[in-house]
């Protein structure tokens, strides 16, 4: 069903295109889905969460890795590892004090050797995000599909260092005999890959092209602009932060460069935005109303709600062939 906001971005600092009107046709429509710690359903939209899967068909595995040994960690370790930094932190302790007990500092380190693990076969894919359209305003899909699901190898990969995925666009309905328990991955290989299950709120918001992408007049012009203001615009103005579907690409410490569809050679167009980070210190304005008054740890409020972590604190953008939905997507890490 769809679900009504709970989170609400608070009104851009300064209408951007009243200034530079050049701005008002770049602009694009994003839906922010603003993940939080929950337990989602396999009919509800979620990161994290259940999949709404045909009992008959195969579930996605990673054919670079299996079994029958891999190193790496066990998947409720991570999250027992969680829950105890978790917990620590949320304590009140005296300065100069271990932050953990014995007992949770020995649990930690049984948990950081970290020792060669059995996987029987192949390395099932982990969920990641699952969409319905009902839920998501604008959801770009191939037509008489209504919803998008993702996958991932819990396991970093040699080309680029980031998850290998996997897309699939289905119609809900055509499901009559749903799977009742997913495969589990024995272990994995990046403990940042493993996503907390998150409801979401999902909320339509403009954005603008990142500096990078603007013509370098009109990039200079803004920039000069931000030196008479008390505003960023790149941080405050352009790009949404955040788990968000559609929108702009979120460049950030690499300039734009060419993407086209491996299939035919055709433009790409933004998809899907992973983060694990609703908003950090640059860019506080996008920061809900709803959340601020959260004066807590930044790593245990609502921002870090999908414990999601991409390179070193960065995004996984997903794209599609402006073309064909069947073709190959194209992904990046900004």
């Amino acid at each position: 069903m769809p679900r009504t906001t709970l989170r609400t971005t608070p009104p851009r600092p300064v209408d951007i295109a009243a200034h530079f009107p050049e701005l008002a046709p770049l602009a694009r429509t994003a839906v922010r889905l603003h993940p939080r710690a929950g337990a989602p359903a396999t009919t509800d939209s979620s990161i994290g969460g259940p999949l709404w899967w045909p009992a008959g068909e195969p579930w996605p595995t990673c054919p670079e890795h299996g079994g029958p040994r891999l190193l790496g960690i066990a998947p409720e370790d991570v999250r027992l590892r969680r829950r105890i930094v978790a917990r620590a932190w949320r304590r009140p302790r005296e300065e100069g004090t271990d932050l953990l007990s014995a007992d949770e500092r020995a649990t930690i380190d049984r948990i950081g050797e970290s020792a060669l693990i059995s996987q029987d076969g192949p390395l099932p894919m982990v969920p990641v995000a699952q969409l319905y359209a009902g839920d998501v305003p604008g959801l770009p899909r191939p037509d008489g599909a209504d919803l998008l699901q993702l996958l991932w190898c819990p396991f970093d990969h040699d080309e680029d260092h980031l998850p290998r995925t996997e897309v699939r666009w289905r119609t809900a309905a055509d499901i009559t005999d749903p799977l009742d328990a997913a495969p589990q991955p024995s272990v994995i290989g990046n403990a940042d890959y493993l996503p907390d299950p998150c409801v979401l709120h999902p909320e339509t918001v403009t954005e603008y092209p990142a500096p990078h992408e603007l013509a370098k007049e009109l990039a200079e012009r803004v920039e000069a602009w931000e030196d008479a203001h008390d505003v960023a615009y790149q941080y405050d103005l352009s790009v949404a932060p955040g788990c968000k579907v559609g929108g702009h690409a979120p460049w950030s410490f690499s300039d734009p460069f060419p993407m086209a569809c491996p299939a035919c050679g055709s433009g790409v167009r933004p998809l899907l935005t992973i983060d694990g980070s609703e908003w950090d210190g640059g860019s506080e304005s996008w920061r809900p109303s709803e959340d601020a008054d959260y004066t807590g740890l930044h790593f245990l409020g609502p921002a870090e709600s999908t414990q999601l972590t991409i390179g070193r604190g960065y995004s996984l953008q997903l794209y599609v062939c402006a073309a064909a939905y069947d073709h190959p997507h194209v992904q990046n890490m900004q």
